[in-house]
């Protein structure tokens, strides 16, 4: 009998501990803000916020106001969208608001790799050193070789102004993508190829080659965040992750000539402090992910809205051809390609303001925090929660301010001049006569802010100043609309389109 009453009631134990997991005895204690569980245990509303993100987090704001929780894949999330709530998140101690915890789990579950807290302190001590200041420089310099590599290359060779017809979004994702890489990933030596030209042409096809299978891992990449995948997508997530593993083990990084300090620096450290080899390759894979999964497709966005706006794709053609002559190098027929440099991308505030505009549009991150302690917080109204311990609090910008017409009037139109005023300098904008500081927030923000942020913006500048600078460019289809975003990336970065669009290019002169 007593065998019977201990199997019991470990069967009850059992029981109720599979429901507090699944969440079913979660209420709402009076202090914190609204609670929706939804009907399916553990998963709550996670099918649904996979589907449309933005959309279900409308409804939750419409219903509940700017500040909510919601059960999303055995985690309690609350959502805040008050963007005056935003510096006070940020900036909160690591003690009750950590953003690593979420960090750390996705990066186990994307790229095979286990951070410590070592690899935190390098990476930003080395992204400080190589990706800002005199280090930038450097790398700005590295990165304009590459897109001379790649984009430029043939333009004296004294081919006919033919026009060429290409997708413009594998276009200028395959571009940057692997100017990108060359720069910071380091380039063939010539004396293993033979001569300077050979090598060249192998880091054309070497690069090429990589950014084909890169384009199939980061399709994948929004399920492998969720874990929810069929098993044929698992195989052949975990075939590329291998591929990328091989291809940037250290090994192979260390034969290439020019490999850039951020690159070389990271892996000394990590040496010294005692990761492996194999952790470090997953290591490299991460650092390509993260420095160039979102520029290609940025500029893109940036290219495409230029093409449908004359008049913006005219002001900053003129900016960038002023920069150019003011610099010596004019662009005429006969003359070099310009080489352009991070003083001539200083001066120009339309293009900043164009870049920034299209971020606004398309940059859809997700800032994400563990709440490791009660954490009290206050909303612009006055209104006092308690965040839960053991719960995340998550920010939205794409909805709570980057489309909010409060704050910029008429958010889904492409206003290339919107963040510059008529002298230069950055315009402020304001939320109910209240000055707003977060007013656009694609790189992040507080200690979770992007350390590339400098070299993401510079890359992206870079490729659409060349482009500009040197060819006509033009819609196949004048009359294409701009393509639906594929909503399956919500809070991943910036967003892609569902469909590419044709367009054609030819050299200017």
């Amino acid at each position: 009998m007593m065998l019977w009453v201990i199997l019991l009631c470990t069967l009850v134990s059992s029981l109720l501990g599979g429901l507090y997991v699944l969440g079913v005895f979660r209420r709402r204690r009076p202090d914190e803000p609204p609670l929706e569980k939804g009907t399916i245990p553990w998963l709550g509303y996670l099918l649904e916020f996979r589907k449309d993100s933005s959309e279900f987090l409308k409804r939750m704001q419409r219903k509940h106001g700017d500040v909510f929780t919601v059960l999303i894949g055995g985690y309690y999330f609350t959502f805040v969208m008050d963007p005056f709530c935003f510096g006070t998140i940020v900036k909160e101690s690591r003690s009750k608001l950590d953003f690593r915890t979420n960090a750390a789990r996705l990066v186990v579950q994307v790229f095979g790799y286990k951070p410590t807290e070592a690899t935190v302190n390098i990476v930003h001590a080395s992204s400080t050193k190589h990706l800002m200041g005199d280090g930038l420089t450097v790398l700005i310099q590295a990165t304009m070789e590459s897109f001379r590599k790649l984009l430029l290359f043939n333009l004296s060779s004294g081919e006919k102004r033919v026009w060429q017809e290409e997708k413009l979004f594998h276009y200028c994702y395959n571009i940057v993508f692997r100017a990108g890489y060359l720069a910071l990933y380091g380039t063939e030596p010539p004396r293993q190829a033979g001569n300077k030209d050979k090598a060249e042409e192998q880091d054309r096809l070497h690069s090429n080659q990589l950014f084909q299978e890169f384009q199939k891992y980061d399709r994948l990449f929004p399920h492998l965040a969720y874990a929810l995948m069929p098993p044929k997508d698992k195989r052949e997530a975990e075939r590329l992750k291998r591929h990328f593993w091989n291809m940037l083990s250290v090994k192979k990084v260390w034969q290439k000539d020019n490999i850039s300090g951020w690159i070389s620096d990271q892996d000394q450290l990590l040496a010294e402090n005692g990761v492996p080899e194999y952790m470090r390759a997953r290591f490299m894979f991460m650092l390509l992910w993260a420095s160039q999964g979102n520029t290609g497709p940025t500029a893109f966005w940036l290219l495409l809205y230029l093409l449908k706006h004359p008049e913006a794709l005219k002001a900053v053609r003129d900016e960038v051809d002023k920069v150019s002559r003011d610099s010596g190098q004019e662009i005429k027929a006969g003359s070099p390609p310009v080489t352009v440099t991070r003083d001539m991308l200083n001066q120009t505030p339309l293009l900043d303001s164009a870049l920034e505009e299209t971020l606004r549009l398309v940059a859809a991150p997700m800032l994400v925090r563990a709440v490791l302690e009660d954490t009290c917080l206050t909303t612009s109204s006055g209104t006092a929660f308690t965040l839960r311990k053991g719960d995340r609090v998550a920010l939205f910008p794409h909805i709570s301010v980057q489309m909010n017409p409060e704050i910029h009037e008429e958010p889904h139109k492409f206003k290339y001049d919107r963040f510059v005023n008529p002298d230069g300098t950055r315009k402020d904008f304001y939320r109910n006569g209240k000055k707003l500081k977060f007013v656009s927030m694609p790189w992040g923000a507080g200690v979770s802010t992007c350390p590339g942020r400098f070299f993401a913006t510079a890359e992206m500048k870079l490729f659409v100043f060349l482009m500009l600078s040197h060819f006509e460019l033009e819609l196949v289809n004048e009359e294409e609309e701009i393509p639906a975003i594929d909503i399956s990336r919500w809070g991943f970065g910036t967003m892609q389109p569902v469909h590419d669009v044709q367009f054609r290019y030819r050299p200017r002169f």
